[in-house]
């Protein structure tokens, strides 16, 4: 047990630090670094000749990018996959987004018209894609009237402050509730959460759930397919040995009584 309080107590204080190095991320050796690699490029761009179509050189130094691999964030790629494959082999006449990636939702929208509600407004313009400004607490819809809805990574966040709003120990829970109510019988809803081997909060990130309690807060709907990711793979299946991932869950509402 002491062991135990001792790893949570690390790890903690690597949160806490992790949280506090957005605000000291120079590192002057590496700034330094980066500059000579920055200005030997030039160098050799410079001594192998002008090209005489481009008349003009500004310097706009790109330092980060010179990488072995492609960095991308796994969360987003495979649930963002996932549920734009289903949006697709679906083809709603209109689909509905609650709060997730405005760069996904303005992808699906090229090939059926989506309307996306944040707190947030997004600030372009797209055809196919529209908006409305409303909370997924209060959602600007009458009960059952939607056929095709999604919300990726969002209900997790709700009321832990971190968007700024209201602080609300049962955010999650609510906001499921309103996602289940616009929807209408026979409707869809792809979601996602943060999945973990117990029900957890992860002050003031998110919030983690276990299987069982996403399908308990999901009563009198089926559940069309479910996938995980853990680590950098995606699985068929819920292991809460493997801990904190992500769960993808396809649901169909069968029922008003939940």
């Amino acid at each position: 047990m002491q062991i135990y309080k001792t790893k949570k107590l690390i790890r903690a204080a690597y949160l806490f630090l992790v949280g506090a190095g957005s605000f000291f991320k120079f590192k002057p050796i590496g700034f330094i670094r980066r500059y000579v690699w920055f200005f030997g490029q030039f160098n050799k761009f410079r001594n192998m000749g002008c090209n005489t179509n481009f008349k003009e050189v500004e310097f706009y130094p790109c330092l980060s990018d010179n990488l072995s691999y492609t960095p991308i964030e796994p969360t987003y790629f495979f649930q963002d996959t996932w549920a734009a494959k289903h949006i697709f082999d679906l083809k709603p006449e209109h689909h509905y987004d609650i709060g997730s990636s405005a760069k996904t939702i303005g992808i699906i929208s090229q090939f059926t018209p989506v309307t996306m509600i944040d707190i947030r407004p997004i600030g372009l313009e797209l055809e196919n894609l529209f908006f409305e400004e409303g909370s997924i607490l209060d959602l600007p819809f009458e009960s059952g009237s939607i056929k095709s809805l999604s919300s990726l990574c969002v209900v997790e966040h709700i009321g832990l402050g971190r968007y700024g709003d209201d602080i609300d120990p049962f955010g999650s829970e609510n906001a499921i509730k309103e996602l289940k109510r616009v929807l209408c019988v026979g409707g869809v809803l792809l979601i996602s959460v943060p999945v973990d081997n117990v029900n957890k909060i992860y002050f003031n990130a998110h919030r983690a759930f276990t299987r069982n309690y996403i399908l308990e807060l999901f009563n009198g709907f089926d559940l069309l397919e479910e996938k995980y990711h853990y680590g950098t793979s995606l699985f068929d299946s819920y292991d809460p040995s493997k801990g904190f991932g992500t769960g993808l869950y396809m649901f169909k509402k069968v029922s008003n009584v939940y």
